[in-house]
Order: structure tokens, then sequence, then C-alpha cells
């Protein structure tokens, strides 16, 4: 086998382009793809095997069947219907919801304080510095603030 066909066929196998000059190198490397590829079929041999030894030892010792398993590329079924259990879960779990939200948005509603706005702090402001001042001035004070 000369260098460039062993080249194509280890980029065939592998996918790795091998720039080496080095045939040993490509050998090695299409040794290593074989060999993966006999693993896994002897793998699949092994587990088809020991499957039906299985089924031969349930069938004789009077046990059910084993189910047989999905197919890695089944179609996607629909899922099943709910079942009653199911359907009282999710029920509950409605319901806590529900009552988790109405909970928090009362315990809200009762801790909230509103923040006072500019124009009410700028009045409580006032309120302190007329009750500091003198009698007097306060009632002129007072008379003028009641002016429209």
């Amino acid at each position: 086998m000369d260098q460039q066909k062993l080249r194509s066929l280890v980029f065939e196998k592998t996918g790795v382009k091998i720039d080496s000059d080095d045939p040993i190198f490509a050998l090695v490397a299409l040794n290593e793809a074989v060999l993966a590829e006999t693993v896994e079929r002897q793998i699949a041999l092994l587990d088809a095997a020991t499957r039906e030894l299985a089924a031969q030892a349930r069938a004789a010792g009077s046990l059910t069947p084993l189910p047989p398993l999905p197919q890695a590329a089944a179609p996607a079924e629909a899922p099943a219907a709910f079942t009653p259990r199911d359907k009282r879960l999710l029920a509950a779990a409605a319901v806590i919801c529900v009552l988790s939200a109405a909970l928090a948005l009362a315990g809200q509603a009762l801790l909230f304080k509103p923040a006072a706005t500019p124009v009410q702090y700028d009045a409580a402001k006032l309120a302190r510095a007329i009750a500091k001042i003198d009698p007097k001035s306060r009632a002129l004070l007072q008379a003028e603030l009641q002016k429209p």
C-alpha cells in the first residue's frame, strides 16, 4: 500500500488528514480507527447475545419476558394523559402558589409605608421651623399662609 492511499484511508476512517511523511504514523492512526470500529461491533454483538441469553433464562424460569429496550432513534411519542393523582398534585401546587402570592401581596400592603414626596418633606420642615419662632411672628406667618 502506498503512502497516499494509506493517508486517504486514514482520512476516510478517522476524518483526520495526515500530513506526516511517516507511514508508521498513518498506520497507527488507521489501526486505532479500525480497532474502535471492531470494538463497537463486538460490544453490540455481545449485548445482543446477552439479551438473548437473559430472555432464554427468564423463559426457563417461568418469569415474564423483559420489555424491549427503547430504540435510540425512536420517534417521539405523545406524553401520556395525566393520572388523577397527577391532577390532584397539580391542583394542590396551584392552590399553594396562589396562597403564597396572596400572602406576599398582603404582607407588602400591610408593611408598605409610602415615602414622603419632596413637597411633603418641605412642608414638614416648614412646620418645624414655624414652631421654633416667637408667637407674634408665628401668628403673622400663619395668617399669611392662610391667604389664597
